[in-house]
């Protein structure tokens, strides 16, 4: 049996940031509704999988480094960056930060990360292990931050409308053209980009410069992720769904219903599973994306408010965040 086979085998039996700019309730009237924002998660009924440890206050924001080994967290109150050993979950370096982060990224294996620090309209690389920074002035309130294929660095400026493009630490271009940039995903020279304030995802080709596609992306999209063939992964968080895109053509592959407000998204690569929070349960799913559609292969109870998700490709080992607890859950799929 192969690595994977066993890791799917193990899976099936365990199986049993965004803030929005003109938020309404649902009794608002004709008004279209803001970005969607991750569920309101109750109190726990059901202990968390696996390892839970206290962390740091309101963490929202992780990814992990396989070839450090590392786990890099962004927390608040102060806002900083925490480098966690990921299997051991201690913390060994923090990393002061000049605004809070809701999402981050690995520019490549070994690093650095990149941390898109919101309130202070700057996009900070940090280096891996040593915690040393650059920082770049981008636009305003900066969200998600991919690096391409090229090296070039794509930020989403949340509340500006645009995207910088970074390279050199040094911003050499902007695309204005959408309302609210929220999460963005790399496919090659090409990103993809959710707006949360219209619902849709654009794909743009950075090195020609120019927007190439653009469709709808369900009642409230939030995060997006790409897999290792360039599909476009998006959680439609209002919608309570998951939308596979591929980015060329840009265009809706599937959409599976996923109720309890999905949310967070990470990818493994090696076994070819995405993991999705689902901040209204207290729950964290499985999906083998090798087929045509998604596969559930695992559901896990979280801590509570599991906004952020990350995954080790190595080990298998799952981490997700509580946001109202500031605990680090470990799970090892």
């Amino acid at each position: 049996m192969s690595p994977l086979s066993r890791r799917l085998g193990v899976l099936a039996v365990a199986s049993s940031c965004l803030i929005s700019l003109a938020a309404c309730s649902p009794d608002s009237g004709s008004d279209p509704p803001g970005a969607a924002e991750p569920g309101d998660s109750p109190p726990l009924t059901v202990e968390p999988a696996g390892e839970v440890i206290a962390l740091a206050s309101n963490p929202e924001g992780m990814v992990f480094d396989p070839v450090t080994g590392l786990l890099a967290v962004a927390v608040r109150e102060p806002n900083r960056l925490l480098l966690v050993d990921g299997a051991t979950g201690q913390v060994r370096t923090e990393v002061p930060l000049p605004g809070h982060a809701r999402h981050l990224q690995l520019a490549a294996p070994g690093g650095p990360v990149l941390v898109p620090g919101e309130d202070s309209n700057t996009l900070i690389q940090v280096a891996l292990p040593s915690g040393e920074t650059t920082s770049t002035e981008v636009g305003n309130y900066p969200h998600d931050a991919s690096q391409l294929a090229s090296g070039r660095i794509v930020v989403g400026d949340e509340k500006g409308g645009t995207l910088s493009v970074v390279e050199n630490a040094e911003v050499i271009q902007t695309f204005d053209d959408l309302t609210q940039p929220g999460g963005l995903a790399p496919v090659g020279e090409l990103v993809g980009v959710i707006d949360v304030a219209d619902f849709s995802l654009s794909v743009y080709d950075i090195a020609a410069g120019e927007r190439v596609g653009r469709v709808p992306a369900g009642d409230g999209p939030t995060h997006i992720i790409s897999d290792t063939r360039g599909t476009l992964l998006v959680a439609d968080s209002r919608g309570d769904a998951l939308l596979s895109f591929s980015a060329a053509p840009l265009e809706l592959q599937s959409r599976m219903p996923l109720p309890g407000r999905p949310y967070g998204l990470a990818y493994d690569a090696t076994a070819d599973i995405l993991w999705v929070t689902l901040t209204s349960l207290n729950e964290v799913v499985g999906f083998d994306v090798s087929g045509d559609e998604p596969l559930e292969i695992a559901r896990f109870p979280t801590v509570r408010q599991p906004n952020t998700v990350a995954v080790d490709p190595d080990s298998g080992r799952v981490f997700v965040v509580g946001r109202t607890t500031g605990e680090l859950q470990t799970i090892q799929s």
